[in-house]
């Protein structure tokens, strides 16, 4: 028997396995050196984390050490914070400061990414700049004729370089709250760029707590999760769906439990007859209580708003009076309650048969948009994740509406 076959053979295969399913140690890149070099200059000292490629979550931080609920992940000073301070305190700011109208936070800490960017070497940030993403997976959909500055700066401050920064802020930006400046427009001032903190990936299964400590004027995250060592370190950006991940960071996460699939108020009108006296009267009264947004379909089957609207729909010219009762919760008659699973569960197959449909469509896009596969990968996974919460609901329904009849 060969000996790769043996015990020892898979004790080594078990732990080349695990090697690749808890990351690969990247702090040897030099661009990390310099990076964690940069940090300990401004007075940021930390022995437990390390960057590392994940093969399912790609770049993150992984963990030297065990984790315990309460633990410390990690405290960045204010001297690694890139925020509007920052910039006002640049050579841009005495710029920014006289800029008529004022520019929002968002567009001023574009603008010195993008100065900075270009600096190259010559940049204080450099060494945080070469560890950013080149490119972002956001589907984010900026007018080319966005207005920045009254002349033409040439090649520097285009629409390209408007978007990597724009992206660059929106996807790892922390939340910090700065009192208002009346250089800058009325829009809140709630970003800070956080250098190697921006490496930790979400989970929508862990829990943090996160917020700039006034004592040690850094900026702390503490897990309330536990995290086994040479794991990847997680936090929460949110209870996020998975359309706002996609739309706000460009990616999805599976089996996201946030997840839900929405349904539209054209959808859900179309399974009543618009010869109804009732309907208008109906549609109404959806709308002046916020019942036509909002309603969707779970891990958990269809929401209570969307079965609350369908039962409001679906009440018979005897019930209408009952409306008030309906938008409260309670049981209007065995008809109606057999009408509303019935509908539910049309729109149900309905949008199953359409996200099937979008599937195939993107399935015949991968084959032939080779410069589209990544983007069309993230789609298809956000439709997947769809379909299994359709499939998952229809059955819950199917069990409801055995368990009436």
């Amino acid at each position: 028997m060969k000996k790769s076959r043996g015990r020892t053979g898979r004790k080594r295969r078990r732990k080349h396995l695990q090697s690749f399913m808890d990351g690969v140690n990247s702090s040897h890149k030099m661009e990390y050196i310099k990076l964690k070099k940069w940090l300990k200059d401004r007075g940021f000292e930390d022995s437990n984390l390390r960057p590392a490629q994940f093969w399912d979550t790609g770049r993150g931080l992984m963990t030297t050490k065990a984790l315990q609920a309460g633990d410390l992940i990690i405290s960045l000073p204010e001297k690694c914070l890139l925020t509007t301070g920052t910039v006002l305190s640049s050579c841009l700011g005495e710029y920014i400061m006289k800029w008529k109208p004022p520019v929002s936070p968002l567009i001023a800490l574009c603008t010195f990414l993008i100065a900075e960017k270009h600096a190259g070497e010559k940049s204080l940030w450099k060494p945080y700049l070469d560890v950013l993403p080149k490119t972002y997976t956001c589907p984010v959909c900026l007018e080319h004729d966005v207005p920045l500055f009254a002349e033409n700066t040439g090649t520097i401050f285009n629409y390209s370089a408007l978007e990597w920064a724009w992206c660059t802020i929106n996807t790892r930006t922390i939340y910090m709250k700065h009192s208002q400046r009346e250089c800058f427009s009325l829009e809140p001032d709630v970003y800070a760029l956080a250098p190697y903190l921006d490496l930790l990936n979400h989970s929508p299964n862990v829990q943090v707590k996160a917020a700039f400590n006034e004592q040690t004027r850094s900026y702390e995250i503490w897990t309330n999760s536990q995290c086994k060592k040479y794991e990847e370190v997680f936090i929460c950006y949110g209870p996020h769906d998975n359309q706002r991940l996609l739309l706000e960071y460009g990616f999805v996460t599976m089996n996201n439990p946030h997840s839900s699939v929405y349904v539209s108020s054209d959808t859900l009108l179309k399974y009543f007859p618009p010869l109804d006296k009732q309907r208008n009267a109906k549609i109404a009264i959806l709308k002046d209580h916020d019942f036509l947004e909002n309603l969707t379909f779970g891990w958990d089957g269809p929401s209570w708003r969307l079965l609350t609207a369908l039962k409001l729909l679906s009440l018979g010219a005897d019930e209408f009076t009952c409306w008030r009762r309906t938008l409260l919760g309670d049981v209007i008659s065995v008809r109606n309650e057999q009408q509303t699973l019935n509908i539910t569960a049309k729109i149900c197959h309905f949008l199953m048969e359409e996200t099937q449909h979008v599937l195939l469509q993107i399935s015949q896009l991968k084959s032939n948009k080779e410069n589209l596969k990544k983007q069309l990968a993230l789609v298809e996974a956000l439709r997947l994740e769809d379909l299994k919460i359709l499939q998952k609901s229809a059955e819950i329904l199917c069990d409801l509406n055995m368990a009436t009849t």
